[in-house]
């Protein structure tokens, strides 16, 4: 027969518990990328301006503040009002690119003065770059081309 101790006569052991803290820190980060801005076809006797569009995304971390902000381009003596396309025999071809579709805010690299300030989403999220060529632009047939280089500072 076996015996099996009862309850009261069982070795009870005793036990130590500690705690601890787990964290984690979350960094902001973001990432951008543009497609191209291609006008099409420029008339230059043409009495209204030519208008065009692009679009900057950009994915940053939920909550995080950023700015993305528009190089004045390649283009010689190029500003961020006034960008230069550079064609055949190093001719400019001026074009503006802005923040509305009113064409009145001119989109630069100034934070806090000419870059459009965003809140990240975590999500990838679009930004319309609205451009404009000027009318009446006396300029010689050919391809005009100019670089920009888009930033976002967070």
């Amino acid at each position: 027969m076996h015996y099996w101790p009862s309850v009261a006569h069982r070795c009870w052991r005793k036990l130590t518990t500690t705690t601890f803290t787990v964290t984690a820190t979350v960094s902001s980060a973001c990432t951008i990328t543009a497609t191209n801005l291609d006008f099409g076809a420029y008339v230059p006797a043409a009495a209204l301006p030519k208008d065009g569009t692009s679009t900057v995304t950009t994915t940053c971390t939920l909550l995080a503040p950023y700015n993305i902000g528009l190089s004045a381009g390649t283009g010689t003596g190029a500003t961020v009002a006034a960008r230069k396309m550079t064609g055949p025999g190093a001719n400019l071809l001026t074009y503006s690119l802005y923040r509305d579709l009113a064409h009145t805010l001119v989109w630069g690299n100034t934070i806090l003065t000419d870059t459009v300030p965003l809140v990240g989403t975590g999500l990838a999220v679009g930004t319309t770059v609205f451009g404009q060529i000027p009318a009446l632009q006396n300029v010689p047939v050919g391809g005009y081309t100019d670089t920009i280089t888009a930033t976002v500072t967070f």
